[in-house]
């Protein structure tokens, strides 16, 4: 199966009103030129899981600039002010995610878990409305795992399978997602030979990547 389409057909499928997962932490490692043909594009109403909100003129701040997000999953937005103002104003729906929480619950789903049990929230907002379960009488949250329709991830290099190696910290939240979306594209810097990237350095197996593009 060839693997390899272009920025515009990847965009093209993302719908209105889809739940998206996009990689990076703080635009590090994400897959910034999809981000801007999402951007082009106009779709709305998406919900996105992510990290962190970006910056205003970098990474996925610029689909909450653009008033595309309706509802975003993450851990922290200060360095966009825009998402700020937005949540304020009642545009824009905020879940906060405690940065380790929200990458277990995204590696739960990738494994096919029912969820994870953490201390981390208990007796905060995080907390309302969530179960809670005890083990050996010490008491948990229950947070339940987080999937999505699609997974925009970027990598360092591709090879025409779809192995995927992330270099350094590029890699944070991209091998996550890789497995926990029904549909997953990637953006990478380089595109090799299949066998070109050592078995040692695969970060995401093939198995897990539907489509490739190539950002330079």
């Amino acid at each position: 199966m060839k693997k390899l389409i272009s920025i515009e057909d990847a965009v093209a499928k993302i719908q209105d009103g889809a739940t998206i997962m996009i990689g990076g932490f703080l635009a590090a490692g994400s897959p910034n030129r999809i981000i801007d043909a999402l951007v082009a594009s106009g779709v709305k109403d998406l919900t996105v899981i992510c990290n962190d909100s970006g910056f205003p003129d970098r990474g996925m701040g610029k689909l909450v600039v653009n008033k595309q997000v309706k509802k975003l999953i993450v851990s922290h937005i200060g360095t966009n002010p825009e998402t700020g103002n937005q949540m304020n104003a009642g545009e824009l729906e905020i879940e906060f995610v405690p940065q380790g929480t929200l990458a277990e619950r995204i590696r739960a789903k990738g494994a096919g878990l029912g969820g994870v049990l953490t201390r981390t929230g208990l007796g905060t907002i995080v907390a309302e409305g969530k179960e809670t379960v005890k083990v050996d009488g010490v008491e948990y949250l229950l947070e339940k795992p987080l999937g999505a329709d699609v997974a925009l991830i970027g990598a360092s290099v591709a090879d025409e399978i779809g192995n995927l190696f992330y270099k350094g910290t590029t890699q944070n939240f991209n091998p996550l997602m890789a497995s926990a979306a029904d549909l997953v594209i990637v953006e990478a810097e380089e595109l090799v030979k299949a066998g070109e990237i050592a078995p040692e350095n695969i970060h995401t197996p093939s198995i897990f990547v539907d489509h490739i593009c190539v950002s330079k």
